[in-house]
């Protein structure tokens, strides 16, 4: 089996015999077409190595890391030398070290290519714009920005020092806009920022971010998981099935692909709603787990690394998330909110989780139209979820422990209760009242979710909707939510719970062999109470 990489240059994948899912028709295509270009895709989603093979190519040419590439004997262009930068490696806390770490590699870059004479300078727009000046008349570069907005994004909750950073990023693109010595120019980053102080002096950049052609150039397609990790898909498919990998058959193979893309796939970038993609970083590791741990265990990768929740821990220091708006699977977000955002200071919190990749397109986009985003898959949404129980809960409490991890798999109606009324305990009442019953449903399916459990919100069925229902393997968790903050009514709060149950018949739907849990459930809202004062396990 080949090796499933863990690099983000293309020379070490020939080096160390890594696989490589091709992308080089994409590439090519984007050269042809295209002088100047900007994407915005999530973290770890394989934007770094894009603009390596960009700069490889131009560089170095096809020979020799491109053999057996789609672009192998089509790629004519001449060699030019290329200057990448990385705003990942710079500071994002200090402007002064951040422009003297920026000026260093445009200064190696000069002195590489023998361009000499020209005015020193540690301003970095100055710097860049007195080397372009006395390059030969003849002379080009390629010019490759990767993670653009590193600074801004860090900077989200000090408009002091983010303002600093985008008047420096704003020179800078301001002096490289239109300048002929760039023969090829790719900006990336996490977030779309139409800020007139940025983008506008840099307008010849195309956003490509919702090209629909080149929608599927950035993630892995189903198609391209099944060509280049088929070993890796046997093996998982056996361990699943308990076969021995000669006898998975296709059929495995395709189930076994079905339940990587519940995890794992269905980002969209594509204007016209076509074209989805699973998460690059989340699959390698998924995969190569198998390998090292000789098993199937579908982890979640995307909130440590992928995710990069620190644009949205800081985000949500200042800024309160609607809770209700996230429980839903679409969320509407005004056309022009989600195309022109302008600042990350103001932007639509929904266009942010977006841009970050904790909700993704769920409609085309049509100018003057809504456009309707929801999570992409369970393991974003576990994130996300697991996020906001950072918010709204303290999760130093001992409800939050590992001892109880199996507690709704496992455990009897009392240990599930009153894991609850311990989550429940933990909250900010002040900035988190439950004061109905929709309130306390929502803050019970933010603590299941950010726990990663298979939570099904209002299930339906033919007769009605449950309040929440918990899938596991041999077992099904359903609860039927009343609130009151009167005593006396919450025995007959008690009896309309557990005969709505029994009347519309939840949790019976495609039940299989699960044992099947429905508890009938009635919180307190009383100030001296705030918990699960009544419940019982309902017998049908």
């Amino acid at each position: 089996m080949k090796i499933i990489a863990q690099s983000e240059n293309i020379e070490d994948f020939l080096d160390s015999d890594f696989i490589y899912v091709d992308k080089t028709e994409y590439i090519y295509n984007l050269v042809k077409n295209y002088k100047r270009v900007f994407f915005s895709r999530p973290r770890r989603f394989g934007k770094s190595l894009t603009l390596n093979t960009i700069g490889t190519l131009f560089e170095k040419g096809v020979d020799p890391y491109f053999k057996g590439t789609w672009i192998y004997d089509k790629w004519n262009q001449e060699k030019y030398p290329v200057l990448h930068l990385s705003f990942l490696e710079y500071s994002a806390t200090d402007l002064n070290a951040f422009k003297k770490s920026l000026c260093q590699p445009i200064r190696d870059f000069a002195r590489l290519n023998n361009i000499t004479d020209y005015t020193d300078d540690n301003e970095p727009s100055n710097l860049i714009r007195n080397i372009f000046t006395v390059m030969q008349d003849q002379m080009r570069i390629v010019l490759l920005i990767d993670e653009y907005d590193r600074q801004l994004t860090a900077n989200i909750n000090n408009k002091e020092l983010y303002d600093k950073f985008r008047f420096c990023i704003r020179d800078f693109y301001g002096v490289i806009k239109g300048k002929k010595q760039i023969k090829f120019m790719a900006v990336t980053g996490v977030t779309r920022l139409k800020d007139e102080s940025i983008f506008s002096v840099g307008s010849d950049i195309l956003d490509l971010s919702y090209d629909h052609f080149f929608s599927q150039m950035i993630g892995f397609t189903r198609e391209e998981i099944r060509k280049f990790y088929i070993d890796y898909l046997k093996l998982g498919a056996s361990y699943e099935k308990g076969v021995d990998i000669d006898s998975v058959t296709d059929v495995d193979i395709e189930q076994f692909l079905d339940r990587i893309a519940e995890h794992y796939d269905s980002y969209c970038f594509d204007r016209k709603y076509h074209n989805k993609v699973f998460s690059t970083y989340s699959v390698n590791n998924f995969l190569h787990s198998i390998v090292s741990d000789k098993e199937v265990y579908f982890g979640d990768y995307w909130y440590d690394v992928g995710g990069l929740p620190s644009i949205l821990m800081n985000y949500m220091e200042s800024h309160n998330l609607n809770i209700n708006r996230l429980l839903n699977s679409e969320i509407e977000i005004p056309y022009n909110d989600f195309m022109n955002p302008t600042s990350l200071i103001d932007i639509n919190e929904n266009v942010l989780m977006c841009q970050t990749g904790y909700l993704t397109l769920r409609s085309e986009i049509v100018p003057g139209y809504d456009i309707i985003l929801g999570p992409a898959n369970r393991e974003v949404r576990t994130a996300l979820f697991l996020l906001l129980s950072l918010k709204i809960f303290d999760t130093n409490n001992s409800a939050f422990s590992l001892k109880n991890r199996y507690v709704f798999e496992n455990g009897t109606v009392e240990d599930i209760i009153a894991l609850f009324n311990d989550v429940l305990s933990t909250l900010s009442y002040d900035k988190y009242p439950v004061d109905n019953e929709s309130v306390l449903r929502a803050l019970l399916q933010v603590y299941l979710l950010g726990r990663n459990l298979d939570v099904r919100i209002e299930q339906h069925n033919c007769k009605g909707r449950s309040d929440i229902l918990v899938n596991f393997s041999k077992r099904r968790v359903v609860l039927e939510l009343k609130y009151t903050v009167k005593t006396s009514e919450e025995q007959q709060k008690l009896k309309d719970a557990e005969q709505q149950i029994i009347e519309k018949n939840y949790g019976l739907e495609n039940l299989q062999d699960r044992e099947l849990l429905q508890i009938a459930c009635v919180f307190n809202g009383d100030k001296d109470k705030r918990q699960i004062t009544v419940y019982k396990k309902v017998d049908l």
